[in-house]
C-alpha cells in the first residue's frame, strides 16, 4: 500500500492505548494509522490484507502475543517490518523480540519525539533501540565476546578526539552502566552523561549504544 505516507497497522489488546498512539501521530503528516488489531492473529491478517510500512505491536496480548506474531510476519513474503512497544524492560523479552525478527523495540513511556524518531528510522531499514534497551543489547554483547580467547590486536585507532571525561563515560557505558549509575559513579547530572554521550556517538559516527560498543572493542578503547 503506497499513499507517500508512512503506513502503521497498529496491534494493542487495550483500545485506550491504541487511541493515545493514534492521537500522538495525528499531527505528523508523514505518518497514518490505517488500520488497528487486539490480538496477534488479526495483527497478521491486517499486515496480509493492507501490506503496511510497519507493524507496531504490543508483547502480551490475548489469542497470539506480540513476539510469536513477529516471528511469524517476518516468514512471509511481504516488506512489513515490525515495531515492538512494550512496558516489559526484561532481557528475555528483549532478546526474543530481536531473534524473532523486530526492527525496533521501544517502552511504552518513551516520548513522542523518540516514537516518531523510531518510526521513521524503522521505516528506513535501520534498527532502532531506546536507550535502556540498548544497554541490555551491549551486556548481552559483552557476554558474548568475552571469554572468547580471541588474539586479535585492535585495528589502528582513528582520531576520535575524545576527551578524558568521554572515555570514562565511555568505558562505564560499553561495561553496561545505564546513564544514571554513570552519572551517581561521576557524580555528575544525567543530563550532563546523556550529553557526553550523545558528543561520543557523533563523534565516533554510530546511532546507538550496541554499535558503540562495536566500535569501542574493534580499536581497543575498553
Amino acid at each position: 500500500m503506497s499513499s507517500g505516507k508512512i503506513t502503521i497497522v497498529l496491534a494493542d489488546d487495550h483500545e485506550l492505548v491504541r487511541d493515545g498512539i493514534k492521537s500522538l501521530l495525528d499531527d505528523q503528516d508523514e505518518m497514518v494509522v490505517i488500520d488497528e488489531a487486539s490480538d496477534g492473529e488479526e495483527a497478521l491478517e491486517k499486515v496480509a490484507e493492507h501490506q503496511p510500512d510497519l507493524l507496531i505491536i504490543d508483547i502480551r496480548m490475548p489469542r497470539l502475543g506480540g513476539i510469536e506474531a513477529v516471528k511469524k510476519l517476518n516468514s512471509q513474503e511481504h516488506s512489513t517490518r515490525a515495531l515492538v512497544l512494550s512496558m516489559h524492560d526484561s532481557d528475555e523479552y528483549v532478546l526474543n523480540s530481536i531473534e524473532a525478527g523486530a526492527y525496533g523495540y521501544l517502552l511504552k513511556d518513551t516520548s513522542k519525539e523518540e516514537f516518531v524518531k523510531a518510526i521513521t528510522t524503522v521505516h528506513n531499514g535501520e534498527k532502532y533501540f531506546s536507550g535502556d534497551i540498548s544497554e541490555i543489547l551491549v551486556k548481552k554483547y559483552l557476554e558474548n565476546t568475552s571469554g572468547t580467547g580471541s588474539s586479535d590486536t585492535p585495528v589502528e585507532q582513528p582520531d576520535f578526539s575524545l576527551t578524558k571525561r568521554e572515555r570514562e563515560v565511555l568505558e562505564l557505558a560499553v561495561s553496561g552502566m545505564s546513564n544514571r549509575e554513570i552519572a551517581e559513579e561521576l557524580s555528575k547530572s544525567v543530563r550532563t552523561i546523556e550529553a557526553h554521550r550523545f558528543n561520543l556517538m557523533k563523534k565516533m559516527g554510530v546511532k546507538n549504544l550496541m554499535e558503540l560498543a562495536n566500535m569501542a572493542q574493534r580499536y581497543g578503547l575498553v
